[in-house]
């Protein structure tokens, strides 16, 4: 093989080359991923936008300019620690609750998924307000410490009764993973970005914003119109029937589109 490729042979990656390579690889997708709808994505190309002026400088030896970019981006580091302090914090979360890590299984079983879908039915048709979120991958325990611990197994019932009107835990959102309603009453972060239609109330931007921080399906009843909304991945789709939203939690093609989206 040295022979064949001469002096070209030591520019030949080996299987350790090839091994970081993927690794690089996998963890610059990840971080794309991480980044992907948060606040961090206009700054990213902001960075680029310098980072070109910056060489732009250089080859024109503009040296003020040069040195003003230069101490911009050596202070910059630290602000951006500083000012994306909860985007860091969320995404190291994410690194240790992802499914290859933990050893319970989110999946919704069919028992599950009737009595959350006869909850929704009972509380749409009764114009009650909710929100329930349903974890998938990425846990939800940082968001149940701001609520009241249930620990209860999910029962249309309990769902309806928790969000009865005047009740302590109306206002809140519920928290739901595997088999159990591990919170209620739980204050979720709002959505990060600018919401075009202004018929969307809090319940619907708070699920928006905990979709975008998480992989959560979460499930809105409007109080006014008694419509029900569902948010995954930063995406809103209003007006969802019972039957798509059964197909939906039950991991059928709906559910797979809405998560590939």
């Amino acid at each position: 093989m040295t022979e064949l490729f001469g002096n070209y042979a030591v520019l030949l990656p080996g299987l350790k080359d090839l091994v970081q390579i993927l690794i690089v690889a996998a963890a610059l997708y990840y971080v794309l991923r991480l980044l992907a709808r948060t606040r961090a994505v206009p700054m990213l190309f902001g960075l680029l936008v310098l980072a070109g002026i910056y060489l732009g400088a250089r080859l024109l030896h503009l040296d003020l300019i040069r040195y003003l970019l230069e101490k911009v981006f050596e202070y910059g580091a630290i602000a951006a620690l500083i000012v994306f302090q909860p985007e860091l914090r969320g995404a190291l979360a994410r690194l240790g609750q992802t499914r290859m890590l933990r050893l319970d299984d989110p999946v919704q079983g069919d028992e599950i998924v009737d009595e959350i879908v006869e909850a929704v039915e009972r509380l749409q048709r009764a114009k009650v307000g909710a929100i329930i979120a349903i974890e998938q991958e990425l846990g939800l325990e940082e968001y149940a410490a701001t609520g009241t611990r249930i620990e209860a197994r999910v029962s249309a019932d309990i769902l309806v009764s928790i969000f009865a009107p005047y009740g302590p835990l109306h206002d809140g959102a519920v928290l739901i993973s595997g088999p159990t309603i591990i919170a209620a009453g739980v204050i979720l972060p709002l959505t990060q970005f600018p919401v075009a239609d202004r018929t969307l109330g809090t319940r619907h931007r708070a699920a928006l914003g905990l979709s975008e921080e998480t992989d959560a399906l979460v499930i809105v009843v409007s109080e006014e119109s008694a419509q029900v909304s569902l948010a995954h991945r930063g995406r809103l789709e209003r007006n969802v029937d019972l039957a798509r939203l059964h197909e939906v939690l039950a991991g059928g093609p709906a559910r797979r589109a809405a998560l590939r989206g």
